[in-house]
């Protein structure tokens, strides 16, 4: 007796028949992302926002809101207490915190008191402070001034800070032209 030999053919039309009689799937599964809950632990950051236009310190901010927002909301639900951010900042943004400046800048320093009463610190670079002639009396009451940047962003590095630099580019497309 004669074995039928297999050719794609006849695999072709056993595959289609078992899948019309409901033996096999019309389509294999369609594979996706998996969703990952880290174990965010004593998160500890420090933003470093030096920008090239004052303007763009509103997008500088983003950086907070994606550390922030996410530990605060479900399923971590950190109290703020516990999540520790200092901004530092120092460059053109900081004509935003002058006092002079709020109304200009009204929106985004609306921003930052918000994130400085849930216990965010803002900390400004003394030595651009007085690059740009301002004083600590011309400053936003929220803000903190340090002696330098540089020395700050190695201090809380070695006390176990994770550096986040805030880069903020400038935006060519929509997100729905690259979708």
């Amino acid at each position: 007796m004669k074995t039928p030999r297999s050719t794609p053919l006849n695999t072709i039309l056993l595959l289609s028949l078992l899948t019309l009689a409901g033996l096999l799937p019309a389509c294999p599964a369609q594979a996706q992302a998996k969703v990952v809950q880290t174990p965010y632990q004593n998160p500890k950051a420090l933003v470093d926002i030096f920008l090239d236009d004052p303007a763009k310190l509103g997008a500088a901010l983003y950086w907070v809101r994606s550390f922030v927002n996410p530990l605060t909301e479900a399923p971590y639900s950190m109290f703020p207490e516990d999540i520790k951010v200092i901004v530092l900042l120092h460059g053109t943004e900081i004509v935003a915190l002058a006092k002079k400046n709020a109304a200009r800048y009204e929106e985004v320093l609306q921003r930052m008191r918000y994130y400085a009463e849930t216990g965010v610190k803002f900390r400004v670079c003394g030595l651009a402070l007085q690059d740009y002639g301002y004083t600590p009396a011309d400053m936003q009451d929220f803000v903190e001034v340090a002696p330098s940047a540089i020395t700050e962003l190695v201090h809380w590095q070695n006390q176990g800070y994770a550096l986040v630099p805030a880069i903020v580019q400038d935006k060519k497309f929509s997100i729905e032209q690259i979708r």
